[in-house]
């Protein structure tokens, strides 16, 4: 899942996206509301992650921008605030849950993973394809009942591709759900993933669309 998180306060914004990187996330951090505004107009984001009082544009405006171009990626407000006043407002602007400060990083994990199921269409905690579970919250995939042993960015790859499968991911796509802003990238890395993945899944499990991208094929049950 690559995340843009938004948050001006340093302390709490480095924690987060130095915790949420060892959850297994791809995370973009932004410290204002007009950046945040800018980004959200370019690129692709799984989840969105901010806080309301944000300097040269407030949260609730980004929301409701967000919401205007027509995007309907889940949003996460974070805010001191406790006036009811304030959560609804950020509610009815667009986003679609809270978390007011101090909060838990396990919490806000688990709304992460329940916004991502429900995005998705999803309703099992866990993702199964064939002889394959993967499990969001435990971070662990099994394929015939014996665990497989997966790097952090392999398990986000297969997470990525096995909740579309049967849909065809650009190389493009793919890439940004690995990686975030300045990350230094090779240029055959998802190459590397893809390969890593086949020899433990199978040489066929993911297919190539030339000039396209990637995908795999529904599970047997879905066909």
């Amino acid at each position: 899942m690559r995340i843009l998180l938004v948050e001006d306060d340093e302390l709490l914004g480095d924690g987060l996206r130095t915790g949420l990187i060892q959850y297994g996330y791809t995370v973009d951090w932004l410290k204002d509301g007009l950046t945040a505004d800018q980004a959200l107009k370019t690129e692709k984001f799984d989840v969105v992650v901010l806080d309301l009082g944000l300097p040269k544009m407030l949260g609730v405006n980004v929301i409701q921008n967000f919401r205007s171009r027509g995007h309907t990626t889940p949003v996460i407000i974070l805010t001191a605030r406790e006036s009811i006043e304030d959560r609804v407002k950020g509610l009815d602007a667009g986003a679609d849950d809270y978390l007011t400060k101090p909060f838990d990083l396990d919490e806000l994990c688990a709304r992460l993973r329940a916004l991502q199921r429900r995005s998705a269409t999803r309703a099992e905690p866990t993702i199964t394809h064939n002889a394959i579970v993967l499990d969001p919250a435990a971070h662990t995939v099994k394929l015939h009942g014996e665990f497989v042993n997966v790097s952090r960015r392999e398990f986000a790859l297969l997470f990525k591709l096995l909740e579309n499968a049967g849909r065809v991911l650009s190389r493009e796509h793919l890439a940004q759900s690995l990686y975030g802003w300045g990350e230094d990238v090779d240029s055959n890395a998802l190459e590397v993933h893809i390969h890593n993945l086949r020899k433990k899944f199978g040489q066929d499990f993911i297919h190539t669309i030339r000039g396209i991208g990637y995908m795999i094929d529904k599970s047997k049950e879905e066909k």
